[in-house]
């Protein structure tokens, strides 16, 4: 079994920056890979960015040059930090693991940019 719980969300202005970090336990394989997807009201669960093992990386176009992925594989933890936020980044954002052919999720955390 695998768990994963995210902090970090909230209530963001425009341009500010948030830090959202994902802390997976149970049975974590060291080539699991991590990542972050986003519903946005009305709209479909959308990749934002993804992370292997080896630290290789991926982002939607949308959040290139602005958001940033990294893990911690001693601690089973995957963090975005977040900048120049704007209102299409309100969301609900969701930690995802993938290990073995499976998909494991978090509970989500709420992303509202707004003034």
């Amino acid at each position: 079994q695998v768990q994963l719980v995210e902090s970090g969300g909230g209530l963001v202005q425009p341009g500010g920056s948030l830090r959202l970090s994902c802390a997976a336990s149970g049975s974590i394989l060291r080539t699991a890979a991590m990542g972050w997807y986003r519903q946005a009201p009305g709209k479909q669960l959308e990749l934002v960015a993804d992370i292997r093992s080896g630290g290789s990386t991926r982002y939607a176009d949308s959040v290139k040059g602005r958001f940033t992925i990294s893990r911690d594989n001693f601690k089973n933890m995957v963090f975005l930090q977040m900048n120049s936020l704007n209102s299409e980044n309100t969301a609900v954002y969701y930690c995802n693991l993938g290990q073995w052919g499976y998909n494991y999720w978090g509970p989500g955390t709420q992303v509202t940019v707004s003034s």
